[in-house]
């Protein structure tokens, strides 16, 4: 059987939806003691889109898959195989990438969810790459999609203020030139304290207590994550480029995770980059965790920052901890 191992894999269809809903700082001020310039100056974000009560994790991610798939001309049934990135699955089981396959009609596609928090859609694309290059499928629809609103509480004023839902995806395929040269994985469990949502699975399934003491809603340490995020987030980067023999000078479109404008600023500041080449949506957006990415890097080919031959960047950081970041060289 004739070795794969080598084939270049690309992105050759991109899609993103988000919700018709746009919740702003004035929104929030009538909701928790808040105000705009509070939110704007520790975060960047104005505002942020909130599914309707008949939209999921995966009703979103099918708008998205929709459009990539229109945009890399390829049918549903084609598709090989289905990652969904989240941290908000429609159910526990059975995995929504099941659901949304059967909203698409890609009955011939091998589907399961992947759990990595904000860094979930890098993941999915680094695990869509090594089926690809070595022959296991012929192509791949990754996607990112969150509801956070369903697990934001909206009475906490440190956490309400920084989180939307959306969904992003990526149709990957063999590329003649470029595609995913190279990819920085890691994380660190010691961690995992820092950034958790504590109820509903088996370490505390729901009862009266976990529902009134609201461990069904995310729970946050800001100040020790933004710390690790800047420099976990610069390294994870940098160790990638290595990996191809490229410098930070090489890129040509960087796309960081939308978490939260102060830290993009400071690892743009500690990576030396400057800003025309980085892209930004936080400030319309917020924190869509594994969508963020996604969405980012669908607006940012639209809007032409990223041209055939563009050296691009995704970098992100999340729960787990767990971080990632790939380096794309994009397909003339």
């Amino acid at each position: 059987m004739k070795s794969h191992q080598n084939r270049k894999v690309g992105i050759v269809g991109l899609g993103c939806y988000v919700p018709k809903k746009v919740l702003t700082n004035k929104d929030l001020e009538g909701m928790v003691d808040t105000s705009d310039e509070w939110i704007t100056t520790r975060t960047g974000i104005k505002e942020r889109r909130i599914a309707s009560s008949t939209e999921t994790t995966g009703t979103l991610a099918f708008q998205a898959a929709k459009e990539a798939l229109k945009n890399a001309k390829i049918k549903p049934e084609d598709i090989e195989l289905i990652i969904i990135a989240t941290i908000t699955p429609d159910m526990p089981f059975p995995a929504t990438s099941c659901l949304v396959q059967d909203m698409l009609g890609a009955k011939n596609a091998a589907c399961f969810d992947v759990s990595a928090a904000c860094a979930g859609f890098v993941y999915g694309l680094v695990m869509a790459q090594q089926f690809l290059a070595r022959g296991v499928y012929k192509n791949a629809l990754v996607i990112g999609a969150e509801k956070l609103s369903a697990v934001t509480d909206w009475k906490d004023r440190n956490t309400c203020v920084l989180f939307g839902d959306g969904a992003g995806a990526a149709v990957l395929a063999p590329v003649k030139n470029g595609g995913i040269i190279a990819s920085y994985l890691g994380s660190d469990g010691s961690l995992s304290e820092l950034l958790m949502l504590p109820g509903g699975g088996s370490k505390n399934p729901a009862t009266k207590e976990t529902v009134e003491n609201r461990l069904h809603y995310i729970k946050m340490k800001g100040n020790e994550v933004f710390k690790l995020a800047v420099k976990i987030m610069s390294d994870a980067a940098c160790k990638a480029l290595k990996q191809c023999k490229l410098s930070v000078e090489d890129i040509d479109c960087f796309i960081p995770h939308q978490a939260n404008k102060r830290i993009l600023d400071a690892v743009v500041r500690k990576m030396k980059l400057p800003s025309e080449k980085i892209y930004f949506n936080v400030a319309k957006y917020g924190n869509m965790s594994s969508a963020s990415t996604a969405v980012a890097l669908c607006e940012a080919y639209h809007s032409g920052k990223i041209k055939g031959g563009s050296i691009v960047v995704l970098d992100a950081f999340g729960a787990g901890l767990v971080w990632g970041s790939c380096v794309i060289q994009w397909q003339k």
